[in-house]
């Protein structure tokens, strides 16, 4: 099994649910343990972001999906300093002044866009939840996705359009939208994100405030769900087999875009399924972890609006930190010297996270993707100010509750939105 398997995985997720028990959670502060309770490349400067905003975009998520429901949204187009044309969405409730608001902006996951903050009631999507919690809320959609597939010379059909894995997103993307939203607002933002989104938030502060594509000197406080760095303990007998074999060639040439309605991913996870002892009914908590609380009608929603596409590179660098048990840049083998000037892939050094920033982590027991001996390993690391970290642990819960459960306003938000509250 080789590495494209890997991402394929990662795909069949959205087409089989679990559905269980209700959860809560406890929580602890500092690097000391993790408390639970039952039932609980060469960097280059970033450049000016250019936007363009417009209060409705035809078929886009304000039109689709927000403004049904009676909420504020305006759809923005940020260019990167590497071409890419990528759109945000700047949310708010009917009640207050924007101007007199803390900006909250919220980073995706893997396979997923902006949508996956909105798919459940008001009362239950952390989008609509900031919201009406008197945030300025701005979401992201990453390269690749259905409302970021622009550039300024390439098209999305050419294989270089996908030349990318989550180093150009924390080289680029994190610093054109965070920029621009700092300049819109002139305040210190909320960084809020899931899964890929936490590890590419890690991963750019660990290049400290002199880098030129920091974003540190623009954030208030960091909220990481389901934190993604260290892969050494993942749950998931299939996705490990998966990425400890190499077939790195054959999966780059196999195609550049990683969509799973193409014909050929389609054809190759039929396959894959197929396979001596690959159960595909129940992918969801065999490669996630068992997910307590997803609503049935909700999780079929998720499936229609994602997953989304991403670059098989992309895939291949996850594989890569599965294997290598470490957080580098992209590993080019025998370009590395080239491309990086030694023959390893530079490490993102987790340790450099500046000691003061506040952190709020929230993972699942049953999470099989950010383990809780990963977690710890990360907690250790960063060797974190004990009143700027805090961590809680959610027995019950699996990769995809922290943004789709039906309870995870009363287990997760209440609690992250009070740590953000009482940073100054």
């Amino acid at each position: 099994m080789g590495l494209i398997q890997y991402c394929l995985l990662f795909l069949v997720v959205f087409y089989h649910g679990a559905y269980g028990l209700r959860s809560s959670g406890i929580i602890s502060r500092g690097r000391g343990l993790l408390a639970s309770a039952p039932g609980a490349a060469p960097e280059a400067a970033p450049g000016p972001a250019l936007a363009t905003p417009a209060t409705m975009v035809a078929g886009g998520l304000c039109e689709s999906i927000i403004t049904k429901v009676g909420y504020k949204c305006q759809e923005y187009t940020v260019k990167t300093k590497d071409g890419y044309v990528l759109t945000l969405q700047r949310v708010n409730s009917p009640e207050g002044d924007v101007k007199t608001k803390q900006p909250a902006f919220l980073q995706h996951g893997l396979f997923m866009d902006g949508a996956s903050w909105f798919l459940n009631t008001p009362e239950q999507s952390l989008g609509y939840i900031l919201a009406d919690s008197g945030y300025d809320v701005w979401v992201a959609n990453t390269r690749g996705t259905r409302y970021s597939r622009g550039h300024e010379s390439l098209d999305a059909s050419s294989p270089t359009f996908w030349d990318w894995s989550w180093d150009e997103m924390v080289q680029y993307d994190l610093p054109a939208f965070l920029g621009f939203v700092n300049k819109q607002t002139g305040k210190k933002i909320n960084y809020i994100g899931h899964s890929l989104g936490t590890l590419m938030a890690l991963t750019s502060f660990s290049l400290g405030p002199n880098s030129p594509c920091q974003v540190l000197d623009k954030l208030r406080a960091v909220a990481l769900l389901s934190p993604v760095a260290y892969l050494n303990h993942m749950g998931s007998q299939m996705s490990v087999y998966a990425s400890k074999t190499f077939m790195g060639e054959w999966g780059s040439s196999f195609i550049a875009e990683f969509n799973v309605k193409d014909e050929r991913v389609v054809n190759y996870i039929a396959s894959l399924c197929s396979a001596p002892g690959m159960n595909c009914f129940d992918m969801t908590s065999s490669f996630t972890g068992v997910n307590c609380c997803l609503n049935a009608t909700i999780f079929d929603l998720f499936i229609r609006k994602e997953p989304q596409s991403t670059s098989m590179k992309n895939c291949l660098h996850l594989a890569q930190t599965v294997r290598q048990g470490s957080v580098t840049k992209y590993d080019y083998v025998t370009a590395n010297v080239q491309k990086y000037g030694q023959p390893t892939p530079p490490p993102y050094p987790l340790s450099n996270i500046p000691k003061d920033l506040p952190i709020f982590m929230t993972y699942g027991a049953n999470d099989f993707l950010a383990d809780p001996a990963d977690v710890q390993q990360l907690v250790d690391e960063m060797k974190h100010d004990e009143d700027k970290l805090e961590v809680q642990k959610v027995d019950t819960y699996g990769h995809l509750d922290f943004i789709l459960a039906t309870n995870a306003n009363d287990v997760v938000f209440k609690q992250m939105l009070a740590f953000i509250k009482r940073q100054p």
